[in-house]
């Protein structure tokens, strides 16, 4: 499932799944968010119907997205995926649109910027998934492509970040390699 449905409209049943999906979540995972309300999320959520387009695809390709902050300047929260492994919708991509076009042969079926700018999501940046793994364990099996700093890119490389031996890693590769189990992670702030 490489493609997303950002194209249509969530109806109010989707919405309400949504938000129940969200709330158990919340609930379920408090550490993440202390000292947060799932009824100002909520409230939040429903006041944007484009950012709860974009939980539901950051959803339904397996991120199982989640509040790991609250911005106090903004007013917004901060969302990340976060399922165990890198979501499985949205793996065996190579970083850009440029590192696509770029392959001569066997090419993946997309690209994690492009993925993420039509769910209307950022990749996470190292900083990012530092934070995230601070919060648990994720990327035990699985890699996730990381926002690549623009000289590395220039270059041909992107990094790549996962958490083995209790140490959180970050890597590079060629910007057009794909691996079966190197996805990417998003954020969203609501």
């Amino acid at each position: 499932m490489k493609k997303t449905t950002n194209k249509k409209q969530l109806s109010p049943e989707q919405c309400g799944e949504l938000l129940k999906t969200l709330k158990v979540r919340f609930e379920k995972n408090m550490n993440r968010h202390k000292d947060l309300e799932w009824a100002r999320v909520q409230a939040k959520l429903e006041a944007n119907t484009q950012k709860l387009q974009s939980l539901n695809e950051m959803e339904i390709t397996g991120g199982e997205p989640d509040v790991v902050g609250h911005d106090k300047t903004t007013g917004e929260y901060v969302f990340y995926d976060c399922s165990a492994e890198s979501p499985k919708g949205r793996r065996s991509v190579c970083y850009d649109r440029e590192a696509l076009e770029a392959r001569k042969e066997h090419k993946p079926e997309n690209n994690a910027l492009d993925m993420a700018a039509a769910m209307g999501i950022e990749l996470l940046t190292e900083e990012q998934y530092r934070e995230l793994q601070k919060l648990g364990k994720f990327d035990l099996k699985t890699s996730s492509w990381v926002k690549t700093p623009s000289d590395i890119r220039k270059l041909g490389g992107a990094l790549f970040c996962d958490r083995r031996y209790e140490t959180v890693f970050v890597y590079h590769n060629g910007a057009d390699s794909y691996y079966a189990a190197r996805g990417f992670r998003g954020s969203l702030s609501v």
